[in-house]
């Protein structure tokens, strides 16, 4: 009997592989299971026993707890956790990191550590604002940090192993030191490193290029000293390296180049760094001010900018001039909605559908809302205009027909009025919001950095669009040097043709003279550079739009031979114009546009790209009413339906059509006062009502979009178009899908080749080739410094022109830098990768109290302890009243 029990013993074991079902997911997780417990448990165990039962218990466990895990998973709704959950945890976090910033901000104490403040803060706001549960004994103590995830994993293994596996306490405490100390907390540890994060941003958006501009921006912006010493330490490096080189012929201009690039971004770090050392930050809004020269932006391109608008009007306000300008805009809406609706009833009329009456009926009513909220007696406030007109408006609402153009002598008077009256435009261009406007349309002159060694004495290099435009090399020698000469002229032009876009290019000969030297290159441009580069100048120098003449676009034909040697004889002889040198001397900050302009490399549009494409982005107010007078042409029969009724008031209009009509004339938010409450006390989706039928994902995007660049803080008129206008770019590009595409894609994250490939990866990253990795030594700080510098400029550099024009050149700056900000804090990162865990057992296992549960867990904080004292002492004398 002993012989033939050891021989049974002797028989090789069979292990059950299957696990989820799916045969490319059980694959690399039974490697993951062999690579765990070989280094986990077999490197030691086999020096104690070579029992093998013990080991296939354990491995047994892991593989009954992974086919309930699988299972749970595959009987679990995964789109409300990435599309909606997610989104909210994530917007969030970045709401309680504002909030610390901002409180720290107020509290102005230097003396402290600001990265130990930041972490001390961040988790009191967020106790304010989660009431019921604070992570940061988890996130700031490995003790506690340790001890939680041992906690998790008990829990787990309670949830997915049989009782009688569960009862043994020695295998259970092998898997769930397995499962806390080796796989998960090395994992939370990665995903929270900053470096790790910075180094996963750039590899997202590996294929953008860096910019030198966004470059140059972030070192201007840059509050880091060591990230300005890393980058100056590099660029000193490579400036020794250029000068070692032995070059001749024409890599020594390219040499030249690098050498003076190099040396103007060591000499911007230093600028930098000795102002932040000094504490001599400078406001560029306030210097900006100041100095007093800067852009003019015409009031009719106010008017129809979105962003500017903004400022203009709170300027208004401030002023007392509100109703006027809220006159002007309501009147624009009511022209383009009248337009849209006469157009339809025409085209109805023409299908033997007739709707005159109520047509009519509604323009009046709206005409009437118009007359009675600015222009009446009981207006309030009113528009103070010239009272024959308005009694002569009087007189045509009450005998005539409403046509579109009915306010127009009206609105031309309260234009004129706002364009000449010392109260408003005029004192707005001397006003801090003006400058402040400059600075969200990327229109601010931005201080240079050749003042004086201490960095005091900023002058304005010139350039119109908040950035370093100008060349390097023109900048260290060039335009300072009064004998320096230079012609350029057209000596060739050609057609290109680029994915199937034709395009004319114009080869320019360049040759630059000085009392040294003399340069000759090629360069090449497209009209549509020389178009940008002539906005940029004439904007910024007003006397040369008379001056200066471009020759004019053409729609047709425009690649014939003919016409294009006749363009090429008209810009050579723009180029000889602007290169005269009465005219150089006439505006010696011209001379750094004109030598960026014919440089030999890529034409940056800057600013001039923005002016030119001004027109295309109308107040959101037109926008609105297109977009439903669009509408209502699509769906004939419901606007036939709607308006079946007649009305003397806009309550009782056509339901889709009134509402949309009021809230454009009448729901002018500056006019009235703010009944919002303040959100920033409550999680970033809890606005959204579930009992609404909506698109939840897409608006909790649009949330999250509200959150990163802090739209709150604008004016609620704003705030609101700038939502629309964002609602309106996401359909315009992907339609009324969007939704749709955002669960196929949660569809395609949980396919079982993206949970293969998931897996995959996390085996190769913990052993790759099959052999446990050891532990990365963390790299050299300087390296680090850079890897944020270099991050930061990816991101900006990838914000589309688009989203500056909706919400404003530095307010996307500014959010998306905070948001990289917020990734640099190793403890804040393993908050958020908690709340992410938290929220995924949550939704996997939701009859098991797991929000009670981590509550109980993190119930020492003490953080939550202060919070509870504070809520109790302010209720108690209450209670006691």
């Amino acid at each position: 009997k002993c012989v033939e029990e050891m021989k049974r013993e002797a028989r090789p074991i069979k292990i059950d592989r299957r696990l989820t079902g799916a045969n490319i997911i059980d694959e690399p997780l039974q490697q993951v299971i062999q690579f765990s417990l070989r280094d986990y448990v077999q490197y030691w165990y086999y020096t104690l026993s070579d029992d093998e039962s013990f080991l296939l218990e354990i491995r047994q466990a892991l593989q009954y707890a992974l086919v309930q895990f699988s299972a749970r998973s595959k009987e679990t709704d995964w789109q409300p956790y990435f599309t909606t959950r997610l989104v909210d945890d994530f917007g969030t976090h970045l709401r309680v990191f504002r909030k610390a910033q901002q409180r720290i901000a107020e509290k102005g104490d230097q003396m402290k550590d600001q990265a130990e403040e930041l972490v001390d803060t961040f988790f009191e706001v967020e106790v304010e604002m989660e009431k019921e549960v604070c992570r940061d004994l988890v996130c700031t103590s490995p003790k506690d940090e340790e001890g939680f995830l041992r906690d998790l994993c008990e829990v787990l293994l309670y949830i997915l192993l049989p009782p009688g596996d569960f009862q043994n306490k020695i295998m259970r405490y092998f898997v769930r030191e397995i499962l806390s100390r080796g796989i998960l907390l090395p994992l939370i540890n990665q995903l929270s490193d900053p470096d790790y994060i910075n180094q996963y941003v750039i590899w997202m958006i590996r294929d953008s290029n860096c910019n030198y501009e966004a470059f140059m921006n972030i070192i201007k912006l840059s509050d880091n000293i060591g990230e300005l010493e890393a980058v100056k330490d590099k660029a000193s490096e490579e400036l020794q390296y250029l000068r070692s080189l032995d070059t001749a012929g024409d890599d020594i201009n390219t040499i030249k180049n690098q050498i003076n690039s190099l040396l103007y971004v060591i000499k911007v770090c230093d600028s930098r760094i000795q102002r932040l050392q000094s504490g001599k930050e400078i406001d560029t809004v306030k210097l900006a001010a100041n100095f007093g020269k800067l852009c003019t932006v015409p009031l009719d391109h106010i008017l129809v900018d979105n962003v500017a608008l903004q400022f203009f009007m709170d300027y208004m306000q401030q002023t007392g001039g509100q109703a006027h300008l809220f006159f002007w805009m309501t009147v624009e809406g009511y022209r383009v909605t009248a337009q849209q609706q006469l157009e339809v009833l025409q085209s109805r009329q023409k299908d033997g559908k007739h709707q005159t009456n109520q047509t009519k009926g509604l323009l009046r009513a709206a005409a009437f809302g118009v007359y009675e909220q600015y222009l009446s007696e009981k207006a309030s406030p009113r528009v103070n205009i010239d009272d024959n007109l308005v009694a002569k408006l009087a007189e045509t609402l009450n005998h005539e027909d409403p046509t579109p153009e009915i306010f127009d002598d009206i609105q031309r008077k309260v234009y004129e009025l706002m364009l000449r009256d010392e109260r408003f435009y005029p004192s707005f261009k001397q006003n801090v919001l003006y400058v402040r406007m400059l600075a969200e349309l990327d229109m601010l002159k931005d201080p240079s950095f050749r003042g004086s060694d201490d960095g005091e004495g900023e002058s304005f290099n010139g350039s119109p669009t908040g950035s370093i435009n100008l060349s390097l090399d023109d900048l260290s020698n060039g335009p300072s040097d009064e004998t320096v000469q230079l012609h350029a002229y057209i000596s060739d032009t050609g057609v290109c043709n680029d994915h199937g876009k034709t395009y004319a290019l114009y080869a320019i000969t360049v040759h630059r003279r000085n009392a040294n030297s003399e340069e000759m290159w090629k360069t090449y441009r497209r009209y549509s550079d020389f178009h940008d580069f002539h906005m940029r100048i004439t904007e910024q120098f007003e006397n040369l739009a008379n001056i200066l003449k471009l020759p004019g676009k053409k729609t047709f034909n425009n690649m014939d031979r003919e016409f294009l040697e006749k363009r090429k004889k008209d810009l050579n002889a723009y180029l000889q114009l602007l290169l005269n040198p009465e005219m150089m001397k006439a505006s010696p900050a011209l001379a750094h546009y004109v030598y960026d302009f014919l440089e030999n490399k890529a034409y940056s549009k800057g600013k001039g790209d923005f002016a030119r494409k001004m027109d295309t982005f109308v107040n959101p107010l037109r926008n609105s009413m297109r977009n439903v007078s669009n509408a209502v042409k699509s769906i004939p029969d419901s606007l036939a339906e709607g308006m079946t009724k007649m009305s003397d008031n806009m309550g009782k209009m056509s339901e889709r059509l009134g509402q949309d009509i009021k809230q454009s004339f009448f729901k002018v938010p500056p006019l009235m006062q703010k009944t919002y409450s303040d959100p920033d006390h409550c999680r970033v989706a809890a606005p959204i009502d579930d009992n609404v039928d909506d698109n939840i994902p897409l608006r909790v995007m649009l949330l999250l979009m509200d959150e990163v660049f802090d739209l709150k803080e604008r004016n609620q008129w704003l705030r609101r178009n700038i939502k629309n206008l964002l609602q309106q770019l996401i359909r315009a590009t992907y339609g009324d899908t969007i939704n749709r595409k955002i669960v196929d894609h949660v569809d395609w994250m949980t396919s079982p080749e993206q949970v293969a490939d998931a897996v995959k990866r996390f085996r190769d990253a913990f052993w790759p080739n099959g052999i446990l990795a050891e532990t990365v030594p963390r790299r050299d700080k300087a390296i680090r410094m850079r890897t944020r510098v270099a991050g930061k400029t990816k991101l900006l550099e990838v914000m589309p022109d688009e989203l500056k024009h909706i919400i404003g050149a530095e307010t996307t700056r500014k959010g998306i830098l905070r948001v990289f900000e917020m990734f640099q804090h190793s403890q804040l990162n393993k908050r958020m990768v908690y709340v992410f865990l938290e929220r995924f057992l949550e939704t996997l296992f939701p009859q098991n109290k797991f929000p009670e549960l981590f509550n109980k867990l993190h119930s020492r904080s003490k953080q939550m302890q202060r919070y509870k004292q504070r809520l109790h002492s302010t209720q108690a004398p209450s209670l006691q009243k």
